[in-house]
């Protein structure tokens, strides 16, 4: 196991360097440079290149790229051109807000997706299972902004019961420990701010779960229906096995390796669609400060932001591979 994990860290390596020569590459082959962004359209041709030589945009875009590589490998990933405070401070400020809105999407996700998925593969054909994969493919089909005004029309426009932005009301002041407010004010035993807090949370955590949701269920049905085929399943529901007990405990289990594949690759669409999520709730995270970024040019936060996500992806779909030999022990990695 040990020894797999270490192949799949140092295969890890070709990847995160070509992820972030792509990056770089469409980055500076996008229009706009950005020391006139910073310094207006005004601003004199010999201002213009003076900071374009503070910056080392006037160098060769080979030692560019050379430059920021090995300063992430030390974990220095640049100074914003927009704010000028170092990129990773800002990244570590807006993070949590973005992690604490992907777990909660990915709750719901996992949640819902595995219920309506086993519910159909169980009542196969009925109402219930027409129900829930119609839902489903409009899950799949609906654009993220489109699904987040629709939520904030009906259910913060029109019925008033939910927040239409931001992660906390202004009311509400709470010690940022681990910079997650669910669990912040539990920690301040806040939970007026807790409620407020779920409350903002649950609008954009929809939007951005459902797609997943809608994939998981898909994937859990046919996984299911795949399984209770098997003989060992008839062979329990001979030795008396409750419904319950062939589904959960010999079927389920059994069933959870393609979805545990689909969980972990929906890590990058629920940052994919963070961004589109953030910027439609104005939450606060690194997907409204990355189209921030882009709009800027600011070349430091886009580069850097990309490969840190990118970097994560490779890490969760490595620990996903170990949970195969976990939830079923007939795999062994190696």
């Amino acid at each position: 196991m040990l020894s797999y994990i270490i192949k799949r860290l140092l295969w890890a390596i070709p990847t995160l360097l070509g992820v972030s020569a792509l990056v770089f590459s469409m980055v500076h082959m996008a229009p706009g440079d950005p020391a006139l962004v910073m310094l207006g359209e005004h601003a004199s041709k010999e201002s213009v290149e003076a900071l374009r030589e503070q910056m080392g945009l006037n160098k060769p875009l080979l030692d560019q790229y050379f430059m920021f590589v090995t300063n992430a490998i030390q974990g220095d990933f640049g100074i914003s051109t927009t704010s000028g405070e170092p990129v990773m401070d800002e990244f570590m400020e807006r993070f949590p807000a973005t992690v604490e809105l992907a777990l909660f999407a990915m709750f719901f996700a996992v949640i819902a997706g595995l219920f309506a998925g086993i519910i159909s593969a169980v009542k196969r054909y009925s109402i219930f299972d027409y129900a829930a994969m119609s839902t489903a493919l409009a899950g799949v089909s609906m654009p993220v902004f489109w699904l987040g005004l629709m939520l904030i029309y009906f259910f913060s426009v029109e019925l008033g019961w939910l927040p239409v932005s931001g992660r906390l009301g202004y009311e509400f002041d709470i010690d940022e420990v681990t910079g997650l407010f669910l669990i912040d004010s539990i920690l301040m035993d806040d939970y007026d701010a807790f409620w407020d807090a779920l409350k903002h949370l649950i609008l954009p955590a929809i939007a951005l779960g459902t797609i997943p949701m809608a994939i998981i269920a898909r994937m859990t049905r046919a996984s299911m229906i795949e399984v209770l085929k098997e003989e060992y399943i008839r062979t329990a529901k001979a030795k008396g096995c409750t419904k319950m007990q062939v589904i959960m405990t010999h079927a389920l289990k059994n069933a959870l390796l393609p979805v545990l594949t689909v969980i972990g690759l929906m890590v990058g669409t629920l940052f994919a669609g963070a961004i589109l999520t953030e910027t439609t709730f104005s939450w606060p995270g690194i997907g409204k400060w990355l189209i921030n970024a882009v709009n800027q040019r600011d070349f430091p936060i886009i580069q850097s932001t990309t490969l840190i996500i990118a970097s994560m992806f490779v890490i969760v779909n490595l620990v996903v591979d170990v949970l195969y030999a976990v939830v079923n022990p007939r795999i062994r990695l190696s």
